[in-house]
């Protein structure tokens, strides 16, 4: 059985990112129109009357963001099912209770793109085939699985007076400014509000070790331990050297040992 192509509607208050997350949707196949829009206000002009099976939705928005959007659409006798796509993890759980199907953090891989388009069809039946009357009733289908959000695997940094998004693979290290951070990259350093707590707790995982009660280092970019001119420890990265206090000094080489140990382990 043929399906139909499904109608689409994304909303995205940066023109770039909208562009981007457009031309990802049309050339996925199993989608046919694809319509956008720069605000809520805008989208709402367009939704009314089932014209769209989802809206992909940014959620930090000017004026009606992305959450709100989605409880007047919750509120509607025939609503599209919603899918948020925004560079924040910290609302995954209220978008799930407000019936989102699916929650993507930006940059979207095209794979988890087409991964939420399935997730549409199967929870508004375009996968179901036509039952005959007399045939039983199927089973209900089971809820699609809630994927694991990637802790801030993204931070939405200002460059030029446009949002870029930087990827937590591309930091080197991490320098405190008060309840800013200083995200050093190859290529430069972009100031974000967050506390290096915060930031922290989410990375911790992915490698990134505390050295020093300023500093955040991601254990993979170091290329060599040096002295400085005080008798201190630098950890030297493609981005600049990172102090490394007196009472993290040990426990930095130690990981760096196991670390090469495990590379050179067949």
């Amino acid at each position: 059985m043929t399906l139909p192509d499904l109608s689409v509607l994304a909303v995205d208050d940066v023109a770039p990112a909208l562009d981007e997350l457009c031309a990802m949707l049309a050339d996925t196949p199993g989608v046919g129109t694809v319509a956008r829009a720069g605000d809520a206000v805008s989208a709402l002009r367009q939704i009314p009357g089932g014209r769209f099976d989802a809206v992909f939705l940014d959620i930090t928005m000017p004026g009606m963001d992305g959450l709100e959007l989605a409880r007047v659409l919750a509120a509607m006798a025939d609503p599209p099912e919603v899918v948020f796509v925004t560079a924040f993890d910290e609302h995954a759980v209220a978008a799930y209770g407000l019936g989102a199907v699916d929650y993507l953090l930006k940059p979207v891989a095209q794979d988890r793109l087409a991964e939420a388009l399935t997730r549409v069809r199967r929870v508004t039946g375009a996968v179901r085939p036509a039952v005959a009357p007399d045939a039983p009733p199927s089973p209900a289908p089971e809820p699609p699985p809630v994927p694991r959000v990637d802790e801030l695997a993204v931070v939405p940094v200002e460059l030029g007076g446009r949002t870029r998004y930087l990827r937590r693979e591309d930091v080197r290290f991490v320098e405190a400014h008060g309840d800013y951070v200083r995200l050093h990259t190859v290529r430069g350093s972009h100031l974000v509000r967050i506390p290096l707590s915060r930031l922290e707790e989410h990375w911790a995982p992915h490698q990134f070790v505390r050295v020093h009660r300023s500093f955040l280092l991601a254990l993979p970019s170091v290329v060599e331990l040096r002295s400085d001119a005080g008798g201190g420890l630098l950890a030297h990265t493609e981005a600049g050297d990172v102090p490394v206090s007196r009472r993290h000094s040990r426990e930095l080489r130690e990981m760096l040992l196991d670390a090469a140990a495990g590379r050179a382990a067949p």
